[in-house]
Order: structure tokens, then sequence, then C-alpha cells
């Protein structure tokens, strides 16, 4: 996408924002069940896209787009997460309450590891809250996304409140110095985290970044070695080993180092 191409996303998000907002939530949460129940009928079609565009196996495929859908499910229940609190007397004669409001628009940049899943962390909850929302695929896996949007226009998401955009970092640095962009999520490598968190945080925006992890596994003198093997070959080399949860560090106590070893080389192998 060219800057203009971004500027009118940005600007689709920016006027829905009045309407959506102010819609009560209820009813947003009426388009989130309904636009639950078409990724549920859907899920095949979309798992076929993850798979073709990322060459995720179709359980591995479907059971990404499951733990996407498992967020969806919880934005349905925003009316209720959307209560403020009210406390009575906390001083004299002093009452004390607090509500809830969207902070505005909000912008997604999502990696190609998890083409469904990590998006529908993001913009359901974002949406259902009353935020707009723009969302920015990887340019390697964008399929998905789109899909997802065209479900939501669907389930009756209005104009403007899902805008979809492809592009590289001109895209990218358009979305975080944007003065109409209240909020960033993103999720993908440390380096690029801390550009987005460094960048957005600088031009005034909310942001989270979520990078890599160097994550551990500690394996117990007394641990059964069998299953100790099993669990990290899978948290080590699920997904081909792309994602932030991948297990990297084995940390092997006193006398299982060698007997860990001997059962993890073969099965590596």
């Amino acid at each position: 996408a060219s800057n203009s191409e971004v500027g009118e996303a940005i600007a689709a998000a920016k006027s829905a924002l009045p309407s959506w907002s102010a819609t009560p939530p209820i009813q947003r949460a009426r388009v989130m069940f309904r636009f639950k129940s078409l990724i549920e009928e859907n899920i095949d079609q979309i798992a076929e896209l993850v798979s073709s565009e990322h060459g995720k196996t179709l359980d591995d495929a479907r059971g990404s787009i499951t733990r996407g859908l498992e967020v969806v499910e919880f934005a349905c229940g925003i009316p209720h997460l959307l209560k403020g609190e009210f406390t009575e007397q906390v001083g004299t004669n002093v009452d004390s309450y607090s509500i809830r409001q969207p902070v505005g628009v909000c912008v997604g940049i999502t990696p190609f590891n998890f083409p469904a899943m990590i998006p529908l962390w993001m913009f359901p909850l974002a949406v259902a809250c009353g935020n707009t929302f723009v969302l920015k695929p990887s340019e390697k896996d964008p399929s998905c996304p789109l899909r997802l949007a065209e479900l939501f226009k669907e389930a009756g998401g209005p104009n403007g409140v899902l805008n979809v955009i492809n592009g590289n970092k001109l895209a990218v640095d358009t979305l975080l110095t944007d003065s109409r962009v209240d909020a960033v999520s993103f999720v993908g490598s440390t380096p690029v985290a801390e550009y987005v968190y460094a960048t957005a945080a600088a031009n005034g925006k909310r942001v989270q970044a979520l990078g890599g992890a160097k994550n551990h596994m500690v394996v117990m003198p007394d641990a059964d070695l069998d299953q100790a093997t099993d669990a990290l070959m899978g948290a080590a080399y699920g997904s081909a080993g792309e994602r932030c949860m991948a297990v990297s560090v084995a940390v092997a106590v006193g006398k299982s180092a060698q007997p860990l070893i001997d059962k993890l080389v073969p099965r590596v192998q």
C-alpha cells in the first residue's frame, strides 16, 4: 500500500469511530456472535488459506484458528467486561466510580507465522470495545486476514470499523507516525518490536509490542525422561519452531543431562 492508501484506511477508521463507539455494547456483541459463527462455518476454507500461503499442515492451521476463535468468543461477552466500578464512601462524603471508554483508532501489525490467530488476538477485542481498527498483516500470507475481514463485514461490521492494508516498512512507518492513530499493537521479532515501540511512543501512541523470547525448559534429576523428551520435542519444534513461545534452551539439572541427550538426539535426527 502507498502512503495515500494507508492514509485512506486510517481516515476510514477515524470516520467510523464516532458512530461505532456510540453503538451500545450489546449491539457490538451481536456482531461478534455472528462473526464467531461465520468463522466456525468457514474454518476449513480459512485453514486452507493458511496452509497454502504459510505452509502449515491443515491440522495445525485449524488449531491456530481455534485458538483465535477463543478470543472472538471472549469478545462476545463484552457488555459485562466493559462494566465500570463504583465504590461508596471511599472518603467522607466521597464516592468513586470508573468507566471504560474506547481508545480510538487502533493499529495491529502481525507476523507471518500465525496469520489467523494473531490478528484474532487483536481486532475482535478492540472493535468489541468500541474502537476502530487498521490491520497490517504480513505481506507473506495476507489472504487469511483479508478473508477474516470479509467475514466481519458479513457479520454486520460497519464500513471503516475494520480495515486491512498490505505493505512493507513504508506502510508501517505511516501507521506509526500518523496523528490520527491512537494505539498500536505489534507481534514479531525483537528488533522490530523495539523499533515499533520507540517510534509509536515517540509519536504519542499507546503501544504494546511483543518480541521474541528465550524460553527455557528445566529438566530435574527425578523427571520422567520419556515424558520430558516428548515435551521438549513438541515445545521446540512445533510450528517448525516459528513461534515466540518455542523452547530454545533445555537446562538439564544434575544426572538428568546425559540420559536426556541420549533420548533427544535420535528424535532430533
